[in-house]
């Protein structure tokens, strides 16, 4: 482990272990709301995954009642998963959470260094998306408009 890409792989492999939610749940919940509605085709394009997959992940969700599938409101064939108020609920709560996390451990750094530590995360993340095709929506504003397009497994 001594080049600096073998510790990152390792540093990042740690991160996950202090994960305490659902982590899917979150990253859909997030999407959506970022987004708006979208549907299992949308959702397989945004993530890359197979619908299969993503039809598990999203009936947990509307098991849970954080998520619930609607027709689509301009009259498309796919249906759409919004979040429901407990959703909105979940997501706000479990972001509050991991931010205080965060709080709590960068508490003795100073300014600089977390400003510095955000920037470089979200230009490691920007390059993966910039490579892997799938751009993440950043806060503050919305994805580009995306093909409507359906699978038939939508």
């Amino acid at each position: 482990m001594d080049k600096p890409t073998h510790l990152i792989e390792y540093e990042t492999m740690l991160l996950g272990r202090h994960r305490h939610v659902d982590r899917s749940a979150y990253i859909l919940l997030s999407r959506i709301r970022m987004e708006g509605m979208m549907s299992i085709g949308q959702l397989s394009e945004a993530f890359g995954l197979d619908a299969s997959t993503l039809n598990r992940q999203t009936t947990a969700l509307l098991r849970s009642g954080l998520a619930e599938r609607i027709s689509d409101p301009e009259g498309g064939i796919a249906r759409k998963f919004r979040l429901t108020e407990a959703g909105e609920r979940y997501l706000d709560d479990e972001r509050a959470r991991n931010i205080s996390g965060l709080e709590k451990v960068l508490a003795d750094w100073t300014p600089e260094e977390v400003g510095a530590f955000a920037a470089f995360l979200k230009r490691f993340n920007t390059d993966i998306e910039r490579l892997g095709g799938r751009p993440w929506p950043r806060e503050g504003r919305r994805a580009a408009p995306r093909p409507d397009a359906e699978t038939p497994a939508s």
